[in-house]
């Protein structure tokens, strides 16, 4: 894949991205309404009040199409290249007051990140990575995976999707898995798994049956920042398997 300069699309994002993050802070007792009935799956007006504002700042510069959370694709044929939106990624999470969430915005060509930005509000942290500069960056911080490649001196970060199969086998796989490892976590939200791996303060994050958007911003912070970034078994509804790592553990 050849390698394009995509800076003004990092600061279109990163733009986005910020006055989102300041909109679910300032309008949160007016947007943390739940809209569905999925006990398994929350929706917000949250949800769709920052996917408005995301998607009007995007294309007021950008002629790139877009795939969102909420309202889908801008146009059927999505192009080589186009824009990734989570318009906030651990509704549950924010739901609650529990402070692991974010706003999640990355772009593809060829369906490959080239380029993503994440917005950690609660802690007005901005991550973002792209793969002309090969750089990730946590606001004005380089940051980098890290270099342990022992499981038994590694975290690992997994999720239960609200589609998860909870069959005795399938959960009695995970738990084999998760034996190997010195600590589990469980955030909650994707994005910021990602981000954790990128930073090195864990070392591998792993989910099925997650959904691109969950997970591409965080695919390019985490490549960018040296991991590598594994997106598998992709459906027509854009659910995955991924792996994200810092690339030492086997």
């Amino acid at each position: 894949m050849e390698v394009e300069d995509f800076s003004k699309e990092i600061i279109l994002a990163k733009k986005a991205a910020l006055e989102s993050g300041k909109l679910l802070i300032d309008k949160k007792k007016e947007f943390n309404k739940i809209l569905n009935s999925n006990p398994k799956d929350t929706k917000l007006k949250a949800d769709i009040e920052s996917e408005n504002l995301i998607k009007s700042i995007i294309v007021s510069e950008s002629t790139y199409p877009i795939l969102a959370e909420e309202s889908g694709k801008s146009s059927d044929d999505l192009g080589d290249i186009f824009w990734i939106i989570d318009p906030l990624d651990g509704t549950a999470n924010y739901n609650r007051d529990i402070p692991f969430c974010c706003v999640s915005i990355g772009l593809v060509k060829d369906m490959k990140p080239v380029l993503g930005v994440i917005y950690d509000f609660n802690n007005e942290d901005m991550f973002s990575g792209d793969k002309f500069t090969n750089t990730s960056m946590m606001n004005d911080t380089t940051i980098s995976v890290s270099q342990k490649s022992d499981k038994k001196e590694s975290i690992l970060i997994t999720g239960l999707p609200h589609n998860t199969n909870y069959s005795d086998n399938s959960l009695n796989n995970m738990i084999k898995d998760m034996q190997d490892w010195q600590k589990i976590r469980m955030l909650g939200s994707a994005a910021m798994a990602a981000c954790y791996v990128a930073s090195g303060k864990a070392e591998r994050y792993q989910e099925s049956g997650i959904y691109l958007w969950d997970i591409i911003a965080g695919a390019a912070i985490v490549e960018s920042a040296g991991g590598s970034a594994e997106i598998l078994n992709m459906k027509e509804n854009f659910q995955v398997d991924i792996i994200f790592s810092n690339s030492k553990i086997k």
